[in-house]
């Protein structure tokens, strides 16, 4: 055989390692499986800068979808907990006289240390402050970044002796309150109900109503309200607003 045709050409191995260099990353770990390991071996091995840019992209997306998952699994977990609003306040004027809701500090004590426990948050933003109509937007976050919001609006809530600054924090406070409760998806106890969950109904105070029914004038109610305790009020309520209409009505039939 001719000794030409038996030689052999040997290039180096490296040259083709190179080129399988540029052509792509080098295999990935199954624990890095990630975009952020994926990025990391194409700078390393000196890629092009649009490539790195799509790895970049590709990173974010996994990180938000990461985020997304983490978001759910805690909310679930939140959920779980079944956290209890109790309602600390009584309406004693007006036409909810009687009425119990829980103030905006008691659904906040209630919500933060479940929500903090499952790595959430709550917070809000007035994300429309016009001179009829305020907007107000809660919004709960997770700590790996993902959140949800719910916005609610209304106008500055003029009723009573408030000023224009008190009227407008009182919507404010109002609908901190109310997206609050929408977006952790809870509700105060019987708070559909509007009073009708017999178990939530309190006596009334009998020497305080006694009191009260025993007023013939305006003036004498509002004297006697004055004299009852705090205790005594939260459960005549409802007494004082039916002496008002008794009394009102007999002064419309004597004139």
């Amino acid at each position: 055989m001719n000794e030409a045709a038996e030689k052999v050409i040997e290039l180096p191995q490296e040259s083709f390692s190179r080129a399988s260099d540029r052509a792509m990353p080098a295999v990935v770990e199954p624990g890095q499986a990630n975009p952020m390991a994926m990025l990391a071996m194409a700078v390393k091995q000196g890629m092009s800068l649009e490539t790195i840019k799509e790895l970049r992209a590709l990173q974010k997306e996994y990180e938000a979808d990461e985020a997304r998952k983490a978001y759910n699994s805690a909310f679930a977990a939140f959920k779980a907990d079944a956290v209890k609003i109790i309602k600390n306040r009584t309406v004693d004027a007006g036409p909810l006289s009687g009425k119990k809701y829980a103030e905006l500090f008691q659904v906040v004590n209630a919500l933060t240390p479940t929500l903090s426990k499952h790595g959430l948050s709550a917070s809000w933003s007035i994300t429309k402050d016009e001179k009829d109509w305020l907007e107000v937007t809660c919004t709960l976050k997770h700590a790996l970044g993902h959140s949800d919001c719910v916005a609610m609006g209304g106008p500055p809530d003029t009723g009573g002796a408030k000023s224009p600054i008190q009227a407008r924090a009182s919507t404010v406070s109002y609908l901190e309150r109310y997206t609050l409760k929408a977006i952790c998806g809870v509700s105060e106890q019987g708070d559909d109900k509007d009073g009708a969950d017999e178990k939530e109904k309190v006596e009334p105070d009998a020497e305080g109503k006694k009191a009260l029914e025993a007023c013939g004038s305006m003036a004498s109610l509002a004297d006697a309200w004055k004299a009852l305790t705090k205790e005594q009020r939260l459960t005549l309520a409802g007494v004082k607003s039916e002496c008002k209409d008794r009394i009102q009505e007999a002064d419309r039939e004597a004139s």
